[in-house]
């Protein structure tokens, strides 16, 4: 998952920043005051067990005494883990999407190496009508105009029966999506996007082989703790159970996390520095690797494939219309935009929101507080209001905005506190998390804007010192 992404093809567009508020650390985790998650050491089947005994306990007091709870998030084995992944030590980031673009949906590789020829080969046929359609003296331009009127119904059912075989072709390739049931269109085989998987995975492993925490790290015990629960939590899932899982965590601060086709995952350290606690980030790493078990990536190639042969047609059309190449290279951009934002990007937004759906199912089935799901997102939103940057409306990202995101996850909660009980899981303890983001939100607000007034006047001073000449 990143935790900002488009889901844009062929490049990542994602942006994170990091945002240093020491006067947070010690506002949102108040109330997780009890008990300790212990997550190493301890057979995956009980991880969760005993995770529930992390209670949280309301704060009514003053904002001084507010400041002075933080949680801890430990391993029983290994002590306190470093402060790579302390809650207290948790750093804001004003947007969180997830599954950057080449990492969620790669191509096969013969269409990534094929694609630009068609689109080169449509363009030239296209010009080489329009240049013939000039060339034609005028009586041939009426005689052909006579043709076409005369085999009109033969041009009509040319068209339809071209319109016909697309049908038949789209309707022909449908699928089930596993667990969810949703039909969807697939157009290649899985192993050619698992061989691509291997190529990719390859790829990342070079590129931070030197920055891979080793397994006796705290934090990479930490996420194969999650995983492995997730997994075995999971192993009825044939999809599930079929893919082996392999951890990779990455010592870096962007806040990001992703899983490949294949079951290979990586998880940066800035991530680890983000999330409340364990439970945030079992429902993170769910979304992520519910990508992966519901073929998402094969999938959204799948869709982009067809949506592109498709175009050929209407790019070849305005190469023919256009009098002119300026015009036609901008006819052709409008087309390529129009299809993304209504076609491309709306779909993405559909495959996080199944995603989000099934990875809170993995989570209640591996007895996660999935009530932690719907708050991260609603503090992810609160920083965005706090920075006060403009917001794109959502229907230019690839993601739903945050808001959209924890109020969709406030209405799954229910159905997953079943699958919670239905799985013989432990009651849930203390408050409703999301009560006690409600009632500290006012004093979030407050503390964010303090820290940011206080930044602003240092810079102020800073650069007052600066100017003044010395002596």
């Amino acid at each position: 998952m990143n935790i900002t992404c488009g889901f844009k093809l062929l490049r990542r567009n994602c942006l994170f920043f990091r945002l240093p508020l020491a006067q947070t650390k010690n506002c949102y985790r108040t109330c997780l005051v009890k008990g300790q998650s212990c997550v190493s050491n301890v057979p995956s089947t009980e991880v969760w067990k005993n995770a529930h005994h992390v209670s949280r306990r309301l704060c009514f007091q003053s904002p001084r005494l507010l400041k002075e709870k933080i949680t801890s998030l430990q391993i029983s084995s290994v002590g306190p883990i470093p402060n790579g992944l302390s809650a207290g030590n948790t750093q804001l980031i004003r947007s969180f999407h997830t599954s950057p673009s080449l990492r969620a949906a790669p191509f096969p590789l013969f269409w990534i190496l094929f694609k630009p020829v068609q689109k080169l080969f449509a363009i030239l046929i296209g010009r080489s009508i329009r240049k013939w359609w000039k060339a034609l003296p005028p009586n041939k331009r009426e005689l052909f105009k006579e043709s076409v009127r005369t085999n009109k119904w033969k041009i009509l059912l040319g068209v339809c029966s071209l319109g016909v075989l697309f049908v038949v072709f789209y309707f022909t390739h449908l699928e089930e999506t596993p667990i969810t049931g949703r039909a969807r269109l697939l157009v290649f085989r899985k192993e050619h996007l698992r061989q691509l998987s291997q190529m990719e995975y390859s790829m990342w492993m070079a590129k931070y082989e030197s920055k891979m925490l080793p397994e006796t790290d705290a934090r990479y015990q930490v996420v194969k703790r999650v995983v492995g629960h997730l997994s075995e939590s999971n192993k009825d899932i044939p999809q599930f159970s079929t893919l082996i899982w392999s951890i990779h965590v990455v010592d870096e601060p962007e806040v990001n996390a992703f899983v490949l086709p294949n079951g290979e995952v990586f998880v940066f350290t800035g991530l680890l520095n983000a999330v409340s606690d364990i439970h945030q980030l079992s429902f993170i790493l769910g979304h992520e690797i519910a990508h992966a078990v519901l073929e998402h990536a094969i999938e959204k190639a799948s869709l982009v494939h067809f949506l592109d042969f498709l175009s050929l047609i209407f790019l070849t059309m305005i190469w023919a219309i256009c009098p002119h190449d300026i015009l036609a290279v901008v006819g052709q951009r409008i087309q390529s935009k129009l299809q993304e934002f209504i076609f491309d990007r709306p779909y993405s937004r559909t495959l996080e929101a199944e995603a989000d759906k099934v990875g809170l199912q993995f989570a209640a089935k591996a007895c996660v507080d999935v009530r932690a799901s719907s708050v991260f997102w609603q503090l992810m939103e609160l920083v965005e209001t706090v920075k006060g940057e403009p917001r794109l409306p959502e229907w230019l990202s690839t993601h739903p905005s945050h808001e959209n995101r924890a109020e969709h996850l406030d209405r799954l909660i229910p159905e997953a506190l079943k699958i919670r009980e239905r799985c013989n899981c432990p009651s849930l303890s203390g408050p409703d998390p999301r009560l006690v983001f409600r009632l500290n939100r006012q004093h979030l607000l407050e503390s964010f804007k303090a820290q940011e007034t206080q930044n602003s006047t240092n810079q102020d001073l800073s650069k007052m010192k600066l100017d003044f000449p010395r002596t």
